[in-house]
């Protein structure tokens, strides 16, 4: 039990973590990785709101009827954002100001959205909540390692303090947008040879099986089949 609990929370650190795996949330991650401490505000706020949203829903997964289910998780999910606006304008405006506008994205960020309807509306609660919390740290984790090489590098401080060994050699435009895809891209291809070498990678056969259209073109999946198997007898 213990064992299948750690699972859960370690995946979206490793096995799939939604930025560097997944390749989810990627407007926030471009966004908010120029420095260090906007990178560490929004992976906890967005650890925060993946905590909360996947308990509630877990909890009322029963209840919730299936036809309106998106609907229902965009308003939780809109009301536990809402309540982390409110406090950081009240305690942290300087956080709140550095946010901005993805702040309130938080809402469609597809990460949390995703774990909704993928995990929590189909699990208890305390595993719902070790999986939130668990994807929420593969999110924060994959900020920070962005942020600390674009702001090091890009702008030769890091968390706002002046690094003076990086001021001849840093490379200004890491702090921007090509930079940052720049920076996204190398690390994403390092993540894939890792978890590649740690077994954490397999390999998908593709197949109609899970697919939600399987029924609707059962036919024509059907003749496709038939006619590769007959090029390959020819």
């Amino acid at each position: 039990m213990k064992n299948n609990k750690l699972s859960i929370l370690l995946r979206g650190i490793i096995q799939e973590n939604p930025v560097l795996i997944l390749v989810l949330g990627t407007c926030p991650t471009l966004a908010t990785t120029g420095n260090v401490i906007s990178a560490l505000s929004m992976g906890l706020a967005a650890t925060f709101v993946l905590v909360c949203s996947n308990a509630v829903i877990s909890a009322l997964r029963k209840i919730i009827p299936d036809t309106v289910r998106i609907p229902c998780y965009i308003v939780i999910i809109a009301g536990f954002v809402t309540i982390l606006q409110l406090l950081l304008q009240a305690y942290l405006p300087s956080i709140y100001d550095m946010l901005g506008v993805y702040l309130a994205l938080i809402v469609v960020n597809c990460i949390i959205l995703g774990r909704a309807e993928m995990f929590a509306r189909k699990n208890p609660i305390a595993n719902s909540v070790l999986d939130g919390l668990g994807m929420g740290l593969g999110f924060l984790v994959a900020l920070l390692a962005m942020a600390t090489v674009r702001e090091v590098l890009g702008a030769g401080s890091f968390a706002g303090i002046v690094l003076p060994f990086m001021d001849e050699i840093k490379i200004p435009i890491l702090t921007q947008a090509p930079g940052g895809y720049l920076v996204f891209g190398i690390l994403i291809a390092v993540m894939n040879k890792l978890t590649e070498k740690r077994g954490g990678v397999k390999k998908k056969s593709f197949s109609c099986e899970g697919c939600p259209s399987a029924a609707a073109c059962k036919g024509g999946c059907d003749v496709k089949t038939e006619e590769k198997e007959e090029n390959v007898n020819v």
